[in-house]
């Protein structure tokens, strides 16, 4: 069966301390929920600088999924790498795989919003060489020895539990992101379906003489939610969508390319993109069918702000009358 993904960013239009505290608390019941009914993976992400709340700290979010759950993975895709201190880094990931028995997976990437780096006192001319450092630097620690940092040696303890390291891939959508994964010998996480970048990795991991794989993403990526009726889900939950498909929208960069990036201005619009989709059950489940054992379907209950109820409406629906049709429950 496809990979079964529950999304969560937990942005919303306006948020206030009340709202966001249920909608964590939320996010944590549904993850338990998924993982008691099958499901795969919970994905979260990481921004800063921004008024709705999108998620900040992944790192703390997925420590409270894992030690909520016994079976689900949580991936954070992507972690804005250059913006965390390395040793500390190396010692909270260690600390979540040891946790979770190595049920955490990182997406090193390295941002593309200016904004984040000023908020964290990080120069953006320096990102690269910053993420060189980070990688480099968590490698290093997760062996358990001692190695020169900033010309002093130092030590990470625990050892992780997963061996040799927790699984960290290297996102993006460049060439530099490319040579970076290859020459460390980790595997390349694409922004967007790019089968040239897959190529050139090889190619560079090849030269380098390093092992690595390719996670690449489908060629279309959708955000689905679950409704009975989609129409009447478009009509009251719209807006929801169409605020993080914006959002996302106005921090690329002309040119960059990332597998969800919508060009909509109303719902209307969105509808028709066909990356965010409200789908009846028996739509999930032909959808399934499409993307194959190697796709993904990647459920999006909480997207923009959608009301609580509403999320979990999507999920039960998603979790009772989809995932048994793929698992033959």
């Amino acid at each position: 069966m496809p990979v079964t993904v529950l999304r969560f960013n937990l942005a919303d239009p306006s948020p206030t301390p009340a709202s966001l505290a249920a909608r964590y608390r939320a996010a944590v019941e549904m993850a338990v929920f998924a993982d008691e009914r099958g499901l795969t993976t919970v994905q979260t992400e990481e921004h800063h600088a921004t008024d709705n709340g999108w998620m900040p700290a992944p790192l703390a979010f997925a420590g409270a999924v894992l030690g909520a759950t016994r079976r689900i993975t949580v991936t954070v895709s992507a972690l804005i790498t250059p913006l965390h201190d390395p040793l500390r880094l190396a010692e909270e990931i260690a600390v979540l795989d040891l946790l979770s028995e190595g049920r955490l997976v990182t997406v090193a990437g390295i941002g593309y919003r200016p904004e984040e780096y000023a908020a964290h006192g990080r120069d953006w001319q320096w990102r690269g060489k910053l993420q060189d450092e980070v990688l480099e630097t968590l490698l290093a620690a997760w062996t358990g020895e001692p190695f020169r940092y900033r010309g002093r040696t130092v030590r990470i303890t625990p050892r992780p539990y997963t061996q040799p390291h927790p699984l960290l891939l290297v996102g993006g959508a460049s060439r530099a992101a490319a040579r970076r994964a290859a020459r460390l010998g980790l595997p390349l996480f694409p922004s967007a379906h790019l089968p040239e970048l897959e190529a050139y990795y090889h190619a560079r991991r090849a030269a380098y003489g390093t092992e690595g794989r390719v996670l690449q993403p489908a060629e279309r990526t959708c955000l689905l939610h679950v409704s009975e009726d989609p129409d009447r889900a478009w009509a009251l939950y719209g807006a929801h969508l169409l605020h993080e498909a914006r959002t996302y929208a106005s921090w690329q960069a002309a040119g960059a390319r990332s597998a969800v990036r919508s060009a909509a201005g109303d719902a209307e619009a969105l509808r028709r993109e066909g990356i965010y989709r409200i789908v009846t059950p028996e739509e999930c489940v032909g959808l399934a069918a499409e993307a194959g054992p190697s796709g993904s379907l990647i459920l999006h209950p909480l997207c923009g702000g959608m009301p609580v109820d509403e999320g979990w409406r999507s999920v039960h629906l998603f979790a009772e009358r989809v995932v048994p049709r793929l698992t033959g429950g």
